[in-house]
């Protein structure tokens, strides 16, 4: 039966503007995690995005294995056309 799916995409939450991957962050929202999410900057799907703003055009990716001194990875801010969605 279909109708499963459907009432599944309407219980996932609405994507917000401004999302992060990190739990002690303001943008982080922990209903959002439950599914599953896509990212596209520039028309490409990205895997490694921490942290996205759809209405400022920016991601935050990993800046390779460099970490701060808490061990947590550096980011870096990418600017492009973002697209988030539910995979």
């Amino acid at each position: 039966m279909n109708d499963n799916t459907a009432t599944t995409a309407s219980e996932r939450p609405p994507l917000p503007d401004h999302l992060s991957v990190d739990p002690r962050s303001p943008h982080h929202v922990a209903a959002v995690f439950e599914h599953e999410i896509g990212i596209r900057l520039n028309d490409k799907e990205r895997a490694d995005v921490e942290e996205y703003c759809v209405s400022e055009g920016w991601v935050k990716v990993p800046a390779g294995k460099t970490v701060d001194r808490k061990g947590k990875p550096l980011l870096i801010k990418i600017k492009g056309k973002v697209e988030a969605y539910y995979r």
